[in-house]
Parts: structure tokens; sequence; C-alpha cells
């Protein structure tokens, strides 16, 4: 075989391949729009339910001590952006996000205190999680001024999230979930095939505190 015979073998072999990578691309990247449809539209009808029904919230608390009043839901709302991919347009995120607020009456302040840094570390965390409003005071020894500790002083309200991001190459969707448990963060990656009422009924039993199988 001559020299230019092997180059011309070589770039058939490149381009199958690249063919091939490119078909899983465009297969890859169906997959993953159609879950973002689906997602959104299931979260869409989810949210005009969990208006009307304001469900319970988890229980809360910022030093897991202390706890908040009765939680509920509330206000409700989806948001999908798109974004260009290679010259077309696809999903960039679906999101859902609500209010979390006493089941009672308005938010009420509460104060908690700490004074050791895993408990401080625990406390900051959560109110920049949620983000929970707030004010942060040292407290200080009358005489040797000290510091014994820092009081929190904040406001029983919060939020939570799903927020749903695709990776079309791969096929994947990633669902982060903040404040459906209590304050936290809840992440899971599933292939974009798997996005169909089944999981996503299981999605909806963790946000209104049912038992279920997606965590």
């Amino acid at each position: 075989m001559s020299f230019l015979n092997q180059l011309k073998s070589q770039a058939q072999s490149l381009q199958s391949q690249q063919g091939l990578r490119q078909r899983d691309l465009e297969e890859n990247t169906a997959r993953t729009e159609a879950a973002c449809r689906f997602a959104s539209n299931y979260l869409d009808d989810l949210a005009r339910q969990l208006n009307v029904i304001q469900p319970p919230g988890p229980r809360f608390s910022l030093d897991g001590r202390t706890p908040w009043p009765a939680m509920k839901l509330r206000e409700f709302r989806v948001d999908a952006r798109k974004k260009m991919l290679r010259a077309r347009e696809a999903h960039d995120y679906v999101a859902m996000g609500w209010r979390i607020v006493p089941q009672v009456g308005q938010p009420v302040t509460g104060v908690v205190r700490v004074n050791f840094p895993p408990d401080l570390q625990r406390v900051e965390s959560r109110i920049m999680m949620g983000p929970v409003k707030h004010e942060r005071r040292e407290l200080r020894h009358p005489e040797k001024n000290t510091l014994t500790a820092i009081e929190f002083e904040y406001f029983t309200e919060t939020r939570g999230s799903v927020q749903i991001t695709p990776d079309h190459d791969n096929g994947v969707v990633a669902f982060r979930i903040l404040n459906a448990s209590g304050f936290g963060v809840l992440q899971r990656s599933v292939p974009a095939v798997q996005v169909a009422a089944e999981l996503m009924d299981e999605l909806a039993k963790l946000l209104v505190c049912e038992p279920n199988r997606f965590a």
C-alpha cells in the first residue's frame, strides 16, 4: 500500500469515528431535550396544584436544637431558560422555586447562639443556603472583652428550589434540590431517558415530605 493510500485509510477511519461521535451527540441531545420538556411541563402542572394545596413543609432548625414553627410551602414558580448549543436552541436549565413560611401567621423572630466553630459553620451555612434574613452579633465578656458567643437573630422564612441542568453531550440530567427535607442540598444525576412520570412523581413526593424513592 502506498503512503498516500495509508493516509486515505487513516482519514476514512477518522471520518467514520467523527460521524459516530456526531450521531451520538445528536441522539444524546435529542434525549436530553425531551427530558427537559417533560420535566418543565411536569413542574408547571405540579406548581399549579401545590399553589392551591400549600402543603406542610419539613422541620427546620438552624442549630439543630431550636425548632422553627410548623412551616408550609407556597408561591411555587417555574422558570425554564434556553441557550444556543451547536447553532441550535436548547435548554440551559429548568427550575422551580417556592417560599417556605409559617403555617399560621407571619414569619417571627428567633435567636440562636453558638460558641464552637463546628456549630458556627453549620448555622452560617444554613443561613446562607436559605437564604435566611438575619442579623449577626458578637457577644463579649463585659470585663475581659473576650468573644463568648455569636448570636444570630433571624426571621422564620426561607426558600426551596429544584434546578434541573442538562448535559446534552452525555445525555445526563442533574437535579439539585434545596431545602426539601429541612436545610440542605440534595444532588442526583440520572440518564435523560429516566426523566419520566415515575421519577418526577418520586420528586414530587420528596417536595411534599412524603415517603419517596428519589433520594
